[in-house]
């Protein structure tokens, strides 16, 4: 969803397209962080958008999913993963599996970020609909339908809607997208992953949309992929990290 021009004059559009960028900024660094780029914002913020338009006119979602909300939720989606920002690189950056104390501290990243979104608006006295749906999806994109999830173990529409959306697309970009350390599944496969895990990982009901709408998914993977240049990027920040990590 691309940001149309904003009138010089209003200033509360210009603050509000302002504060779009400075989210779009922060979340980029937090995935410099993970070696990652911003194309992997940029896809994850495109599937979540479509997925919610094809959701709007389901029943149970229509009088959430406004066209309002659905344009701060694709807004606020650059945020979800900012709390990895405080995840040290010797385990954020570990290309292996993870031990269990290091899969502890992993998944603190969703309070982390969800903390420091809460802390802000504490410290500036005020809040808005786009922190609300942003600490939604930085608190809860870890979440399953089953109640199998992390941080609070919440379980079916407990979790919140915006959280349940992401989590798809989030899973989704996960599975196809090339990592130093491995290759990313074919389209088709990565589908049939999350088919495969309605109901138990994902609202039945959102993977139901997904499958509806996954040309769609494999068009913005494409659209958005990542170049040689950016796994070059990758592939050094990963090197420069580690290579750090040994000096200490």
């Amino acid at each position: 969803m691309d940001s149309a021009p904003v009138p010089l004059g209003d200033d509360s559009a210009q603050a509000a397209q302002a504060l779009r960028v400075a989210f779009f900024a922060m979340a980029t660094l937090a995935e410099l962080r993970e070696s990652d780029t911003e194309s992997h914002l940029l896809r994850v913020q495109r599937y979540v958008c479509v997925l919610a338009d094809k959701l709007k006119s389901h029943p149970a979602f229509a009088p959430t999913l406004t066209p309002g909300y659905i344009d701060l939720l694709c807004a606020s989606v650059p945020m979800y993963d900012m709390g990895t920002v405080g995840i040290p690189d010797r385990i954020l950056l570990k290309p292996g599996r993870l031990a269990p104390e290091e899969l502890a501290i992993m998944r603190t990243h969703t309070t982390l970020g969800f903390d420091a979104l809460v802390r802000a608006e504490k410290t500036l006295g005020q809040t808005s609909p786009l922190l609300v749906i942003a600490k939604e999806i930085t608190l809860s994109h870890q979440e399953k339908w089953d109640g199998n999830g992390y941080p609070q173990g919440l379980a079916g529409t407990k979790i919140p809607l915006s959280a349940r959306i992401l989590a798809v697309a989030d899973v989704y970009d996960a599975l196809i997208s090339n990592k130093v350390y491995k290759q990313g599944v074919e389209h088709e496969a990565a589908v049939q992953v999350i088919f495969s895990e309605r109901a138990s990982h994902f609202d039945p009901d959102v993977v139901d949309a997904f499958i509806e709408v996954s040309p769609e998914f494999a068009a913005i993977a494409q659209k958005y992929a990542d170049t040689d240049a950016d796994m070059q990027k990758k592939i050094e920040y990963l090197a420069n990290a580690i290579a750090e990590n040994a000096e200490m």
